[in-house]
């Protein structure tokens, strides 16, 4: 048994095994394929391997979850205090103390409860979330049993079974294929690849150097995994893992493995707390000998003031208003569609430096387009932003892209291909180029001679800015329309579209220049055909001429158009167009240089090509519906096409991530780029994003990542912003090596391969709409719009969280401690009572963290918050100058409350008061000093810097005056309701005169923090650090030397590249 509770067994290679092997292997029966399996061997199966689904990893009971919330010091000494009250409450005589022992032993209890019931809460919720990976495995699945089909529920297939899939349908189990028809699997979320796999059934034998496991999960196209869907056609196969022993299954588990961090605030949290355990026990026990010795009270009369010191210094609502602080963050970050699925995360991302982000769809758009057609004299650059139909999305911009790339220019043109969007050579991992229409070679075009020497397009002046008509998009553009079965997607986007996303890019612009593809289609249909293949790389079409498109001068001929890649239709042409123009009369010879160059220069800004040519031929030379084959195109004695233009095609940026990449460095959060594409089209796109620059100019490949050890890794790491043809493999050692460097990095991802890396980041980012479930599971965060924008909006609300948590401890700190230290300090100066009751000490704690708090929970952004770079790793909640600023408050409220008792006490002399009266009105001076003091420090506290004698202190937080409201008619209500102030708090009206001392306290306290500000501010214009960023002598200084090696089981992610 494993560690985890999984069985580990001996796989089979079973890609690399014929049919019969793998039934033989499965102990199954010789008809196997044809009768499948007996009820009575897929019960033994079933009792052999087990219900088809991942296990569950153990849940909490309530009991345990009850226990995690309430076991640590600060809820001890609480349950200490409510024993005592409750045996004071049995052997007290008088009913007013009997009644307000009970009320106090009550309300302790109902604190500890309210707290632990957030705790269970919140654990709950990221339960629930957890749920999803379920829904991973398919609820049914069509089998063959006893030699019928049957429906079955999907838990219930087992190993030997033969599962029939069709379209659509989303995949039971790993399976070894044994029939197929036209059949191919979207197996994006588990490999990544974003094409759909096209599948055999024939055996695979792995390349040479290669073990049979080393064979990516990708090319073994005998296989379908489960939890993948049916992209097209049908087919059968032999069920051969289920559960925990598939693919999906293996990884789940290395999920499991990789070990979540709790987050600084958090750890901080708990040592506060521990910290904080300790004064109060010191505080406490000071408090009860000044009591015994000094005031001469009994011994339990002494506990229990002693109790009540405790009491008052205990954050009873720090827990809430903390939840309060990422509830309020979490809202605000989901409107902007982030969504966060545990609390603390949010607190994450206001430390995070680095932000390593997929490409495609995040950086990107997802949608390939037509960005720029370029014919034998100009270039045509197209809005792929347009949301209107109209010819004006082409406008004439003959600089457009017509300069190689800066990071090209020394570098020859088959340099450019091979590292370029056009690139023959098959992506990481795979067995073929990701582009269909890949440039092989330049070098013959011109017969041995690269021609390196640019020969530019002369741009013409008064032709710039212009935009064509729609019949010359149209005409210019048939052959990408034409030659094409591509159906376009609703209204031109990608619901519903059918076909290669770089075909349709070009359907998609000419559709948005007003033309009406469909109707075009049905105008000049297909004649006969050269379909697609890989091995040549082009596809013609033939039709019958149309006066609209191709002009009147075909009688008795038809029309071929033909789309490749650019380097094989260059050799069939003899001629090209002028200018994009139809007219035989424009006709030219070709320009063989200066159409290389076009090709090379567009590569180097990372664009796919595509060459779109024309020729004719004698109506007769071909037949309606022949099925033609590549000599029809490139076996004639000679080149007889005409090349008409190059489409530039390519995944376009985001306009909106280009100002969030801007607004990231400008916080000092750089931007890392990680993507499958070639080396030159992620430096390309780095380019236009603004994520290679001088400092960060080149990328750097996974295999080259492979190639080098921990220390080479570390500094690549923090030298480059671009990770090309990157595997998932490479994601996990990234994020490793950032964090072994100090680093606090974001990671995105959307398929289950992605998963361990985005538990292993500090903040891993899912992808809503594009991503599986697994990788939500394995996320903290995730993108409802799949956009990089708004992980810097996340970025800017992580720091705002932070600031806000700051705040808080500025406001409930002080006020616990001077709560505690009143009453030590009470009884040190030589009254004869405690100044604060158990009950007035807990009310003063929850009703200030719940008003109070919450203004500082929910406090706005002050200006500049994303021009501070990141706060350092290992950066302490409380600095050195957060913790003056607590000593000072702390200071000034203790002796205001203490001041003001005396203050009070001095005016009742002559008063004729009883004891118990004066008491009372002592201890209504003592609470309302100390609250309407807490509202002082809570105002200043809203502006870090800025003063709050400005009208500001007006603006901004509608909730800070409510507040304020709030705990200043409390405050009235439990001085004067008869009852409420005797019986249960203790306390008595107050005069006039003790309300005057009360708003000069308040104010006393305001002026006090104000001052400390203007101190800081004189201090920050020396040049001092007040902003706490420079490293504190309590903050944490090492980083721990964190391996970065891969996990086991990571070789299921891919995932190897194959050497041949």
């Amino acid at each position: 048994m494993a560690d985890d509770g999984i069985e580990q067994r001996d796989v089979p290679p079973w890609h690399t095994m014929e049919k019969e092997a793998v039934i033989k292997a499965l102990e199954c029966p010789d008809n196997l394929i044809e009768v499948g399996l007996t009820d009575a061997q897929a019960a033994a199966s079933f009792e052999k391997h087990g219900p088809n689904r991942m296990t569950e990893s153990k849940k909490k009971t309530m009991l345990e979850k009850i226990w995690e919330q309430v076991a640590n010091v600060l809820v001890l000494i609480l349950l200490i205090v409510a024993a005592v009250s409750m045996v004071r409450g049995i052997i007290e005589k008088e009913i007013d103390n009997i009644v307000s022992n009970w009320i106090q032993f009550g309300i302790i209890l109902s604190v500890i409860g309210i707290n632990t019931w957030i705790g269970i809460y919140q654990e709950g919720n990221a339960e629930k979330a957890a749920e999803a990976l379920k829904s991973m495995l398919s609820s049914d699945a069509r089998v063959v049993r006893n030699g019928k089909e049957c429906m079955i529920p999907g838990e219930n297939v087992v190993p030997g079974d033969i599962v029939i899939l069709g379209l659509g349908d989303k995949i039971p189990c790993d399976m070894r294929l044994v029939s197929v028809s036209n059949m191919a699997s979207g197996e994006a979320a588990l490999t990544g690849e974003s094409v759909p796999i096209d599948k055999i059934t024939d055996k695979i034998d792995p390349p040479e150097g290669l073990t049979p496991q080393q064979v990516p999960l990708g090319d073994r196209k005998n296989m379908c995994y489960s939890a993948t869907l049916i992209a097209q056609g049908s087919g059968r196969g032999i069920a051969i893992a289920t559960g925990d022993y598939t693919e999906i299954g293996t990884i789940n588990a290395l999920v499991s493995k990789v070990e979540k961090k709790k987050t600084a605030v958090l750890q901080q949290i708990d040592n506060v707390s521990k910290i904080l355990a300790v004064f109060i026990i010191i505080t406490s026990i000071c408090t009860f000998f000044a009591a015994m010795y000094l005031a001469k009270l009994p011994w339990l009369d002494s506990v229990q003031v002693g109790l009540v010191c405790a009491v008052a210094m205990i954050p009873e609502g720090l827990e809430a208003i903390v939840t309060v602080v990422y509830a309020w963050a979490v809202s605000n970050m989901a409107t902007q569609n982030a969504i966060i699925r545990a609390l603390p995360a949010v607190e994450t991302l206001g430390s995070v430096t680095v932000i390593c982000s997929d490409k495609t769809g995040t950086l990107t758009q997802n949608i390939m387009s037509l960005v720029a057609f370029v014919t034998s004299d100009a270039r045509w650059k197209i809005d792929v932003n347009a949301e209107t139909r109209t010819p004006d999305n082409f406008v004439r911009d003959d600089a457009y892209m017509s300069e190689r790339a800066q990071h090209q220019l020394k570098r020859s043109v088959s340099k450019i291909i091979k590292d370029g969007a056009n690139s023959d050579e098959r992506r990481r991992g795979k067995q073929g180029a990701s582009n269909h229409f890949a440039v092989q070679s330049l070098h013959d075009v011109n017969g041995g001679d690269e021609g390196d020497e640019e020969k530019k397009v002369v741009a013409n002046p008064e032709a710039q800015g212009k935009s064509p008509d729609q019949p010359y998009v149209k005409s210019a553009l048939a052959g990408g329309i034409l030659c094409s079965h591509c159906i376009l997607g609703e209204n031109g986007g990608r619901k519903g579209e059918i076909g290669n996303p770089t075909e349709l890019s070009i359907l998609r612009a000419v559709y948005m220049s007003g033309v009406d593809i469909e109707d075009l289609k049905k105008e000049i249909p297909i004649v006969a055909e050269v379909p697609f293949s890989s091995e040549y790389k082009f596809m013609a079409t033939v039709h019958k001429p149309n006066v609209e498109v191709d002009g009147d001068s075909y009688d008795g001929k038809l029309i071929v158009h033909a789309k490749g890649a650019p380097d094989r239709m260059l050799k069939l042409c003899n001629k090209q167009s002028k200018g994009g123009s139809l007219n035989t009369d424009e006709y030219e010879d070709i320009d063989t240089r200066y159409w290389t160059e076009q090709i090379a220069t567009l590569s180097s800004h990372g664009l796919r090509v595509i060459g779109l040519t024309r020729g004719e031929i004698p109506e007769g030379e071909v037949n309606e519906g022949d099925q033609l084959g590549p000599e029809f195109v490139n076996g004639r004695d000679e080149p007889w096409l005409t090349m008409v233009g190059l489409c530039a095609i390519m995944d376009p940026p985001r306009p909106e991530c280009v100002q969030a990449i801007t607004e990231a460095r400008q916080a000092g959060v750089r931007v890392a780029m990680i993507t499958g594409d070639h080396k030159d089209t992620a430096t390309a796109i780095g380019h236009m994003l603004g994520i290679v620059d001088e400092q960060y100019s080149e990328a750097v490949t996974g295999p080259e990542l492979d190639a080098m050890d921990d220390d080479q890794i570390k500094e690549a790491v923090m030298t480059h912003n671009v990770f090309a043809r990157a595997s998932p493999q490479n994601k996990i050692r990234i994020v490793k090596a950032l964090q072994a460097m100090g680093q606090v990095s974001s990671m995105t991802g959307d398929g289950v391969n992605d998963a361990p890396a985005l538990k292993a980041a500090d903040m891993g980012v899912a992808m809503g709409k594009e991503g599986t479930d697994v990788a939500r599971e394995a996320s903290e965060m995730i993108l409802a719009d799949d956009n990089f924008a708004t992980i810097v909006v996340a970025v800017r609300e992580g720091r705002v969280v932070w600031d806000n948590l700051r705040k808080i401890l500025l406001v409930n700190t002080p006020i616990n401690n001077a709560q505690g230290m009143s009453v030590l300090f009470g009884i040190l100066c030589g009254l004869p009572n405690t100044p604060l009751t158990a009950i007035q000490v807990l009310y003063s704690n929850l009703i200030c963290a719940v008003t109070l708090g919450f203004v500082c929970a929910i406090e706005p952004a002050e200006d500049g918050i994303m021009d501070q770079p990141p706060r350092k790793v290992g950066k302490r909640l409380i600095g050195r100058y957060l913790f003056l600023r607590i000593a000072l408050a702390t200071a000034t409220l203790t002796l205001a409350v203490v001041g003001s008792v005396f203050w009070a006490r001095a005016t009742f002399v002559g008063a004729g008061y009883s004891d118990k009266v004066e008491l009372q009105k002592l201890r209504s001076q003592a609470i309302n000093t100390l609250d309407f003091g807490a509202i002082g420090v809570t105002l200043s506290a809203r502006f870090a810097y800025n003063s709050a004698f400005h009208p500001r202190i007006f603006k901004g937080n509608k909730f800070a005056w409510y507040s304020v409201a709030i705990v200043a008619v409390l405050q009235v209500a439990i001085t004067y309701i008869p009852g409420l102030n005797s019986v249960i708090f203790g306390m008595g009206p107050m005069t006039g005169t003790q309300w005057g001392i009360t708003f000069l306290m308040m104010f006393v306290v305001f002026f006090v923090m104000e001052a400390e500000k203007m101190l800081r501010r004189g201090l920050k214009a020396q040049g001092k650090d007040t902003d706490d960023k420079e490293r504190w002598v309590f903050d944490e200084t090492e980083h721990p030397d964190q391996n970065i090696e891969l996990p086991k089981g990571a070789s299921h992610l891919n995932l190897t590249e194959l050497n041949h």
